[in-house]
């Protein structure tokens, strides 16, 4: 794993605790020698995910559009800063330069981001990991959201486990180190009709 790419929030959120699990993960990449690819933004816990990974001495790749460019919010002191034209090219090249996808603290564009890559992960598009930096339990709505799903019928069991979570940067990506990819039919049985 070389390269992990990490979704995040724009805005630092209401909690300290969210900006030091950036500093955090930025840090703990940096240390494992992996690169760091995010979404080129200098501000919230875009910006202290990427200062923290440089200033540990690691590589930070940013992948910005045109328009939040324009905004000023384009980090300048990147390994590599990457400017293309949509969001759709923004997530596509993230996710071809990527080995694994992290999930902190953030709104619906982290949310939606991760879905996507974890629904491409479920169609067999990728076998690269995912996983949810779950800092004070942020995140446990949507995992009884997902486990809710499983039970309701519409996600299979094997597939909620392509969801890793873990409480510190550490422990999530040491589960990425021992990841297989499980390999299911995306499509649950349909009962019989009658």
């Amino acid at each position: 794993m070389k390269r992990v790419c990490v979704f995040l929030g724009s805005n630092p959120g209401t909690k300290p605790d969210y900006l030091k699990a950036a500093q955090d993960m930025g840090a703990e990449l940096a240390r494992r020698g992996i690169t760091c690819v995010y979404g080129g933004s200098n501000v919230g816990l875009m910006g202290a995910l990427a200062d923290s990974a440089l200033a540990a001495g690691g590589e930070v790749i940013g992948v910005i559009p045109t328009a939040l460019q324009e905004k000023e919010l384009a980090h300048t002191r990147l390994t590599e800063q990457h400017i293309v034209s949509s969001m759709h090219e923004r997530k596509a090249m993230m996710a071809e330069l990527s080995d694994a996808f992290i999930a902190l603290p953030g709104g619906m564009g982290t949310l939606e981001e991760l879905c996507e890559m974890l629904t491409w992960a479920q169609l067999g598009f990728h076998k690269k990991p995912c996983g949810l930096l779950d800092v004070d339990g942020y995140y446990s709505c949507l995992c009884a959201f997902l486990d809710n799903a499983v039970g309701q019928g519409f996600i299979q069991p094997l597939h909620r486990t392509m969801l890793l979570s873990a409480p510190t940067p550490g422990a999530l990506l040491d589960q990425f180190g021992n990841y297989v990819a499980p390999v299911v039919n995306k499509w649950i049985e349909r009962p019989q009709a009658l």
